[in-house]
């Protein structure tokens, strides 16, 4: 049960940013700094992948909008990230099977990403950008700290991501209520830009008439 703790501290931090835990354990691995991370994680072109795609996700989460559309996109390659990393790792130690080490790196996974995207919806009430800056570099910053210390001291780093899992969650039952209400305005506003797309689309004649 070595790897568990690590297994579900790297599952934790891809649900927020896959690509930046994929940069860190590889060029932790290839530092020297530790002997768990697999050969597969340090090749050269995985590094250059994963560091080019969490630039990308670094600009595109600091936006209004573009943050909820990007976690949109990455509700599947989030969690399938968690799990294969989980595998890998697990599969370098030898402590548990890579079934079962996937299904943990990749359920811890679903669960954060699920934490992120509602909270981005939440802000995204007030779409101005010095929330969604702020949360997003409180994010990345976060899990470099959490992925760093569960190099040196795996038990501790899960027990920190498994609050900050079990407190996000908490947050985002308490902030349904606005993300249904921001939910509502996205389908009112698709609504509207598809009967304006419709031939003869607009308001109504009368509602013409009586606004001239």
């Amino acid at each position: 049960m070595s790897a568990l703790p690590l297994v579900f501290t790297s599952g934790w931090a891809s649900g927020i940013n896959a690509y930046a835990v994929v940069l860190l354990l590889g060029v932790f691995g290839r530092a020297g700094l530790t002997d768990q991370v697999p050969a597969s994680l340090q090749r050269t072109d995985v590094l250059v992948v994963a560091g080019v795609l969490f630039l990308c996700e670094a600009v595109a989460d600091k936006i209004p909008y573009v943050d909820s559309a990007w976690d949109a996109v990455h509700t599947v390659i989030r969690p399938v990230a968690g799990g294969v990393v989980g595998a890998l790792l697990a599969g370098q130690s030898g402590s548990l099977t890579d079934l079962a080490a996937g299904a943990v790196g990749g359920a811890t996974a679903l669960a954060s990403h699920f934490v992120k995207a509602g909270t981005r919806m939440a802000v995204n009430t007030s779409p101005e950008p010095v929330s969604n800056i702020v949360i997003s570099t409180a994010e990345d910053l976060g899990v470099a700290a959490i992925v760093t210390f569960a190099m040196f001291n795996p038990q501790a780093a899960a027990v920190i991501a498994a609050v900050l899992l079990l407190s996000g969650l908490v947050v985002l039952v308490y902030l349904w209520t606005r993300i249904r209400r921001f939910l509502r305005r996205r389908a009112q506003r698709r609504e509207e830009r598809r009967l304006a797309a419709l031939p003869g689309g607009g308001p109504p004649d009368g509602a013409r008439h009586q606004g001239g």
